[in-house]
C-alpha cells in the first residue's frame, strides 16, 4: 500500500479485534496517528502495543458506541490527544441470527443500537470535529448482509441495509464540504465473529467458503486494504457508495 496517512489522525471503532485491529495496524503503517476505540480494554491496549512496536503514536479510548456519552467523550479525547481527526473508520458492530420466532425487541434494539445508532450518532459527533479542519473520509463497515437478503438473519440484514442508508444520505449531505463518506462491505471474513457464527472448523464454516466464487473465506487484511483506498487520496472522488470485498459473492 503505498497511501501515506503522515500527519493524518485516523479513529478506529470497533478497534480491539479482526477487521478493527488489522486496519488499524495499516493506517499505523502508512504513517497515521490512531485512537483505537472498543469496549475491551485489554486488547485495546495491546493493539496501541503493536502500534507502537511499529514505531507509531496511538492512544485507547474505552466506548460502547450505542451510548451518546462514549461516542461524544471518543472524539473529545481524539481531539484533546491528537489536536484533529481526519478519518474515522466506523467498525464496531454486532452480530446476530435466528429464525423469525427467535426475533425480539431486546435482541432487535442491541444490533440496532450498535449497528445503526452506534454508526449515525459517531458520524453525528466525527463530522463537526472534520468540518474544522477543512474535511476528512469516513468509512462505515457494512456487509454482503447490507446489499442482499440471507434466511433466518433477519436483523442483522436490516442492520446493515440502514448502514448503507446512512451512508448514501450522509455522503450527500456533506459532498460539498469536503467530507467523503464510504462504506466497505466485507463478505466472509476469518474473524472472531466468524467464529462465533460458523463455528472454528465444520461443516457451517465449510459451507461458508462454498457459497463464495473464490472458494474461500477472506482476511481481515483483505478489508483493511479496501478501507485504507477509500479513506486516501486515492479515492477523492469517490463518495456514498459501498466496496464490496467478498470474493465475488454478491455478483452471483
Amino acid at each position: 500500500m503505498n497511501h501515506s496517512f503522515k500527519d493524518k489522525v485516523v479513529l478506529v471503532t470497533g478497534g480491539t479485534s479482526g477487521i478493527g485491529k488489522v486496519t488499524a495496524l495499516e493506517f499505523a503503517r502508512a504513517g497515521a496517528k490512531v485512537v483505537v476505540s472498543g469496549r475491551r480494554e485489554k486488547e485495546g491496549a495491546e493493539v496501541v502495543s503493536n502500534i507502537e512496536k511499529l514505531g507509531g503514536s496511538a492512544a485507547f479510548v474505552r466506548t460502547d458506541v450505542s451510548k451518546d456519552a462514549d461516542v461524544k467523550a471518543m472524539v473529545d479525547f481524539t481531539i484533546s490527544t491528537y489536536g484533529r481527526l481526519d478519518i474515522a473508520f466506523n467498525n464496531a458492530g454486532v452480530e446476530w441470527m435466528g429464525p423469525l420466532a427467535q426475533t425480539s425487541e431486546a435482541a432487535y434494539r442491541n444490533v440496532f443500537d450498535v449497528n445503526v445508532w452506534g454508526v449515525l450518532n459517531s458520524m453525528r459527533h466525527e463530522i463537526p470535529a472534520m468540518l474544522k479542519t477543512g474535511g476528512g473520509a469516513i468509512v462505515n463497515t457494512s456487509s454482503v448482509a447490507g446489499h442482499v437478503g440471507m434466511a433466518e438473519v433477519s436483523i442483522y440484514i436490516a442492520s446493515k441495509h440502514a448502514v448503507e442508508g446512512l451512508t448514501k444520505s450522509l455522503a450527500m449531505e456533506f459532498a460539498r464540504q469536503n467530507i467523503r463518506i464510504n462504506a466497505v462491505a466485507p463478505g466472509p471474513i476469518a474473524t472472531d465473529m466468524i467464529d462465533r457464527f460458523a463455528g472454528k472448523e465444520g461443516e457451517k464454516r465449510d459451507y461458508l467458503a462454498s457459497i463464495v466464487p473464490m472458494g474461500r473465506i477472506g482476511l481481515s487484511e483483505d478489508i483493511a486494504a479496501a478501507v485504507i483506498y477509500l479513506s486516501s487520496d486515492a479515492a477523492k472522488y469517490v463518495t456514498g457508495t459501498s466496496l464490496l470485498v467478498d470474493g465475488g459473492y454478491v455478483a452471483q
